[in-house]
């Protein structure tokens, strides 16, 4: 069975091409969306999900979240004092929504089409792949996450030629793409983005508003009330999206409770440099597609967080009309991996559909610019531009810079500024060359970029013809193959918390945490409910730990609000 998974960075879910229609599988507690979170608690078991997303406000030393954005780094996260890579941390919400879907369909499953953001690097797709393979899957093809989303809304089935944009704000990544579609290609023309600009950097401007307003010293704040003060962030901006103000309360040193209201209109002037950097991938996307706005047929929103009000004004104002936000912005990407695995599976309910592909970055190498006589700039020479579609192969010449040079050193980069140093190397290729006079002996690079990201650099000496070539199959912060096999020993090694107990689990894990937050009587009657509820799981009936857990999750909600995704 082949199942499509959006791998987010706040919410994760699985999906499944069935019936002929794309069907989101709910998780363990019923619902469809998987909050992006690891922790270990303190029997030393790793918890995925909306419990360990409880964990963030009462262990965050122990949790982690948001490591999407660290995907294809050396960077590594502590857990209760085990250190934990990005893909492994990933790997592990991998394999909870695997789970999750063998036990709705009733079947093992092997492969998935998992989706990245457009402007994820080779090596963060890489990682990508990584992840999926710690967690038991075969990851064939990843899809660009606007293309999911341009799949999703059935845009693959228009007969007619178009040309749509997709603007997908999800929480902790941002990409554009343009995308046209004729005589059944879906072919992208260009994507941007960026990869640390989401809804979690909106969240981070309310915390940080309700410090500035209320004169808090946010340095001096105990780890457990910046957390605390993050959810309520959280919380305020989803009710921004719906309601024109919001409170936010945050308890600190001694018991004292302060608050502060914020209005969307205060939210959105204080967003103001995350909504002018939304506008700069978008200009750069439609200039490399050559493609004026007024040529779009449709735009298309993505991502929970074009909830907001104030980024559909954004996209309303660039565009001049109302995008297209029929489908649930949380689930549209998910649908369409599920879209993609049943074109895979060759399913009969689905016409074939050609996707084709692009560079996110420029390829090239590190050449010499002769400024003034004798004196010369090292600088970036693109051979495969950004959004060049592919597979792609291209050539560029070359030539020595010294008088009897005897070898060319061809040092491989990943990037798009002029400076070799602010762009990524990649690796390097060397050549023999004739002993001959500067600027004499010409060597052609050819970069050859396949849909797989791999790619093979081959220099070749006019001359003598004698070639030398490399390919660039893993790139720094990568994992090799013996890593990997490390890594999975130590992922076989780690106590995974039971799927069937993920119920009593996630609610425990939240009175846990309102326990913590709350003082006097209040704090007296949730301690008391947990007393009861875990009185209740000792007895082991299920039908009263259904109704206990029902009961308790409406005392919650009276509390605390509604449980969110």
């Amino acid at each position: 069975m082949i199942v499509g998974i959006d791998l987010g960075t706040t919410n994760s879910l699985v999906s499944v091409w069935r019936d002929g229609a794309a069907q989101i599988i709910p998780n363990a507690l019923g619902q469809l969306l998987t909050p992006s979170v690891v922790a270990v608690d303190d029997k030393g078991e790793v918890v995925v999900g909306l419990a360990a997303r409880e964990r963030l406000l009462t262990s965050p030393e122990s949790t982690a979240s948001v490591f999407k954005r660290y995907m294809g780094s050396n960077r590594t996260l502590q857990l209760g004092g085990r250190a934990f890579r990005p893909e492994e941390l990933s790997s592990l919400v991998l394999r909870s929504l695997k789970a999750d879907a063998e036990s709705a369909l009733g079947c093992a499953v092997e492969e998935a089409v998992i989706t990245v953001p457009a402007y994820f690097s080779d090596a963060q797709r890489k990682a990508t792949r990584i992840a999926g393979q710690l967690a038991g899957l075969k990851v064939d093809r990843l899809l660009n996450e606007p293309t999911a989303a341009a799949l999703a809304y059935g845009l693959h089935q228009l007969e007619r030629e178009s040309k749509f944009l997709v603007f997908d704000l999800g929480g902790g990544t941002f990409d554009v793409s343009i995308l046209e579609m004729f005589e059944g290609v879906m072919e992208v023309r260009a994507s941007a983005g960026d990869n640390f600009l989401g809804g979690e950097d909106f969240v981070g401007f309310l915390a940080e508003g309700f410090i500035r307003a209320t004169r808090l010293d946010g340095g001096k704040l105990p780890v457990l009330a910046r957390a605390s003060l993050r959810e309520q962030a959280e919380r305020a901006k989803r009710r921004l999206s719906a309601e024109p103000s919001a409170a936010m309360r945050l308890r600190v040193e001694g018991g004292r409770g302060i608050e502060w209201t914020v209005s969307e209109q205060q939210f959105e002037a204080m967003s103001a440099p995350l909504l002018a950097r939304l506008r700069a991938p978008v200009e750069r996307a439609l200039r490399d597609a050559r493609i004026r706005a007024a040529e779009l047929d449709q735009i298309v929103l993505a991502g929970g967080a074009t909830r907001m009000p104030m980024v559909r004004r954004l996209v309303a104002k660039m565009f001049g009309r109302i995008p297209a936000a029929n489908l649930n912005p949380d689930e549209v990407v998910a649908m369409g991996a599920a879209v993609q695995a049943g074109l895979k599976a060759r399913d009969s309910a689905l016409e074939e559909v050609v996707l084709t592909d692009v560079s996110p970055y420029s390829l090239g190498i590190a050449s010499s610019e002769e400024l003034a006589p004798g004196h010369f700039e090292a600088v970036f020479a693109p051979i495969i531009e950004r959004n060049t579609v592919v597979p792609a192969s291209r050539t560029k010449g070359f030539v020595t810079t010294t008088d009897n040079q005897r070898e060319i050193l061809a040092r491989i980069y990943q990037g798009e500024s002029r400076s070799v140093d602010e762009n990524i190397f990649l690796g390097e290729v060397r050549v023999q060359v004739p002993a001959r006079p500067a600027g004499m002996e010409p060597v052609d690079v050819r970069f050859s970029y396949d849909i797989n990201g791999l790619l093979e650099v081959e220099a070749s000496v006019r001359s003598t013809r004698r070639s030398a070539r490399v390919v660039i199959e893993s790139n720094p912060g990568v994992l090799s193959p013996e890593e990997i096999a490390a890594c999975l020993r130590k992922l076989s090694a780690l106590k995974i918390h039971p799927r069937e107990e993920s119920e009593n689990r996630a609610v425990l894990e939240r009175a846990e945490r309102i326990y913590r937050e709350s003082l006097g009587d209040r704090r007296e009657a949730v301690g008391r409910l947990i007393g009861r509820f875990l009185l209740v799981l000792d007895r082991q009936d299920p039908h009263e730990c259904q109704e206990a857990r029902a009961g308790m999750q409406r005392v919650l909600d009276d509390i605390d609000g509604e449980s969110y995704l």
